[in-house]
C-alpha cells in the first residue's frame, strides 16, 4: 500500500461509499480534506456561507437519495452553527453525515481554541456521534458511519476529525461499499394484520417517516386501491403518496381539516406505517392519545425502539417499509373495498380548495396560482412559519421526493433545501417557501444558489412579524404583543444585490402574471409577497383569536 494522508484517506472513503457532493463552509481545521478534495473530481464540493445552511443542504440531499448528505464544518462556531442540521436530521429520520475538524489530540481537553467535546455535544442530537484519533481506522470508520445513518431508522451520524490526525501518513486498506441485505416481510405474517383491517368498521392509514420512498409508496397505493381506505399523511409527510389518489384524506399536523381529525379520532383501527406518531402528527398526543381507548393501533417501523416507546400496540411490526408495503400488496385481494377511501378524498378535494377571502393579497389563490403554472412534480421546500401552512393546505404533492420541510420546525430550511434539491434534480422545478423571519435565518444562501447557478423560485411571505409567535401570544395574552413585530428590507432589493432575478407583489390580482414572468427568467428567481398579519392563517384571523 501507498501511504496516504488522514485526510486523503477519508475522501477516497467517500468516493468508495458513493459520495459525489458535499456542503461545507471551510475551516482550517480540516485542510487536509479539502487539499484532497482538489484532485477529487467525482465529488462536487458547494461552498456555502453559514454551517446551519450548509447542514440543511446536507439533510435536503440525504432525503432525496437515500444515502447520507454529507457536510464538512470546522470546530467551535462551525460545529454549534451545524448542530441545527443534526437537530432536524434526527427527528426527520434522514441520512446524514456531518464531518467536524477538530483540534489536534495533543491540545485536548484544555479548552484549546474552539475546543468542544463533540461526542458529549452530539450524542443526544444524532444516532452516533463519534471521533477518529487514528488515521488508519478511517476506512472501518467510514463505512460503519455509512451503514449507521442508513440503516432502520435513517439519521445524523456526527465526526470529529483531529487536525494533526488528518495530516498523519500511514497505510490503510480502503473498504468498497457492502450492499446489505435487507429482511424480507413474509406475507405469512401479515395473516393477523389482514384479520384485524377486515373486522374493522372504521380502518384508517397514517403514512410516511423512516424509509418512506417510491417503493414504499408504489406497493401500499397497490394495498389503498384494493382495500379503499382512508390514508392520512403524517405532519409533513404529505409527498407518502400522490395526493391525487381516490383514497388519499390528507396531512396531519398544525390546523388539519377538522373532518379528517374526526375521522382520524373516530376509527377503530389505525394502521401506521413509518411514521413515529410525534407531537405534530397527534396534536399533542391528543388526537391520537398513547393508550388510544376504543381504538386497535397497529405500527410498522424500522426501528424496533420505536415499537412500543410512546403508544401502546396491539400489532408492532419491525421491518423496513418498502418491504412491508410490497408484502401488503401481495394480499390486496384479501381485504374487502370499502367506500371511506373515496369519501375522505371528497373532503380532503373540498378543504385543498380555496374559498376567496377579502384581503389585499391572499395566499390561497396565489397557491392555486402555482398548481395552474407549474409542474405536479415541483418539489416543494419550506421551513416553519404560519406561511406554510397555505402550502400545507393547497398544495398537492405529487409522491416521495415532491416535499421537503422539516417536521422539527426548524426555521431557515426552505432555502437551503431548495438549493440541494435544485442541484440533485436539475431538470426539475423547485421553490422555496419562506416567512420574513424564516428568510432572514439562512437568507445569506443566495450567494450560494447564484454561485452553484442553482435555478429556483424563492417565495418570501413578508407580513412583518414572526407570525407563529405573534399568533400564540394573541391567543394567550390578547393585545399584548412582544418581540414578534419586525422591520424588514426590500427583499426584492435584497435578492437583485445578490444577482437574482426579483419582483414585489402587493395585490392578490398581481401574482399570477408575476409567477408567469418568473417562470420564463432563469437561475434564482425571489418573488416577495407583502401581507397583512392580520390574516394570520389559511383560516382564522389575529381579530378571531383575540376574541376568543
Amino acid at each position: 500500500m501507498t501511504q496516504r494522508t488522514g485526510g486523503r484517506i477519508l475522501v477516497d472513503q467517500l468516493v468508495a461509499q458513493g459520495c459525489d457532493r458535499l456542503f461545507t463552509v471551510p475551516g482550517e481545521s480540516f485542510l487536509a480534506v479539502l487539499d484532497a478534495l482538489h484532485d477529487t473530481p467525482a465529488i462536487e464540493v458547494v461552498t456555502c456561507r453559514q454551517e446551519g445552511g450548509a447542514a440543511f443542504m446536507a439533510c435536503a440531499d440525504g432525503t432525496l437519495t437515500g444515502r447520507p448528505g454529507i457536510c464538512f464544518v470546522t470546530r467551535g462556531p462551525g460545529a454549534t452553527n451545524a448542530s441545527i442540521g443534526v437537530h432536524v436530521a434526527m427527528q426527520d429520520s434522514i441520512p446524514m453525515i456531518l464531518f467536524i475538524g477538530d483540534v489536534d489530540r495533543s491540545m485536548r481537553d484544555r479548552e484549546g481554541f474552539q475546543e468542544v467535546d463533540f461526542t458529549a455535544m452530539f450524542g443526544p442530537l444524532a444516532k452516533w456521534a463519534t471521533r477518529i484519533d487514528d488515521a488508519a481506522r478511517i476506512p472501518e470508520y467510514l463505512a460503519r458511519a455509512w451503514t449507521v445513518a442508513t440503516s432502520g431508522r435513517p439519521g445524523p451520524v456526527v465526526i470529529a476529525l483531529p487536525e494533526d490526525m488528518l495530516l498523519d501518513r500511514v497505510d490503510a486498506a480502503d473498504r468498497p461499499c457492502r450492499q446489505w441485505v435487507e429482511q424480507p416481510t413474509d406475507a405469512a405474517h401479515l395473516a393477523p394484520l389482514v384479520d384485524m383491517l377486515n373486522a374493522a368498521e372504521r380502518p384508517v392509514a397514517i403514512i410516511g417517516g423512516a424509509g418512506w420512498a417510491a417503493r414504499a409508496s408504489r406497493s401500499f397505493s397497490t394495498f389503498a386501491d384494493a382495500a379503499g381506505i382512508p390514508v392520512v399523511a403524517a405532519f409533513r409527510r404529505q409527498d407518502a403518496v400522490a395526493n391525487d389518489a381516490p383514497w388519499y384524506a390528507g396531512n396531519l399536523g398544525y390546523g388539519p381539516n377538522p373532518k379528517l381529525a374526526a375521522r382520524v379520532r373516530d376509527a377503530d383501527l389505525l394502521l401506521v406505517v413509518g411514521a413515529r406518531l410525534g407531537e405534530a402528527t397527534t396534536d399533542g398526543y391528543t388526537l391520537v392519545t398513547p393508550d388510544h381507548p376504543g381504538q386497535r393501533l397497529v405500527h410498522v417501523h424500522p426501528d424496533p425502539n420505536e415499537l412500543g416507546r410512546v403508544f401502546d400496540t396491539d400489532l408492532s411490526l419491525c421491518a423496513d417499509v418498502a418491504n412491508f408495503c410490497e408484502a401488503l400488496a401481495t394480499t390486496a385481494s384479501e381485504f374487502r373495498p370499502r367506500t371511506t377511501g373515496a369519501e375522505a378524498h371528497a373532503d380532503y378535494l373540498a378543504w385543498s380548495t380555496p374559498a376567496p377571502r377579502d384581503v389585499v393579497l391572499d395566499l390561497g389563490p396565489c397557491v392555486a396560482a402555482m398548481r395552474d403554472r407549474l409542474p405536479a412534480d415541483t418539489i416543494i421546500c419550506n421551513g416553519a412559519g404560519n406561511y406554510s401552512g397555505w402550502w400545507h393546505r393547497y398544495w398537492r404533492y405529487a409522491g416521495p421526493g415532491t416535499q421537503l420541510a422539516p417536521t422539527a420546525g426548524a426555521m431557515g430550511y426552505g432555502l437551503p433545501a431548495a438549493i440541494a434539491a435544485s442541484l440533485r434534480h436539475p431538470g426539475r422545478s423547485v421553490v422555496a417557501l419562506a416567512g420574513d423571519g424564516c428568510f432572514l435565518m439562512n437568507g445569506q444562501e443566495l450567494a450560494t444558489a447564484v454561485q452553484a447557478n442553482a435555478s429556483l423560485l424563492v417565495i418570501v411571505v413578508d407580513n412583518g412579524a414572526y407570525g407563529t409567535i405573534r399568533m400564540h401570544q394573541e391567543r394567550e395574552f390578547p393585545t399584548r404583543a412582544v418581540a414578534t413585530q419586525l422591520r424588514n428590507p426590500d427583499f426584492a432589493a435584497l435578492a437583485r444585490a445578490y444577482g437574482c432575478w426579483a419582483e414585489t407583489v402587493e395585490r392578490t390580482e398581481d401574482f399570477a402574471p408575476a409567477l408567469a414572468r418568473a417562470a420564463e427568467a432563469s437561475g434564482v428567481r425571489l418573488l416577495h409577497l407583502k401581507t397583512d398579519v392580520e390574516t394570520i392563517t389559511n383560516g382564522t384571523t389575529l381579530t378571531a383569536i383575540r376574541s376568543r
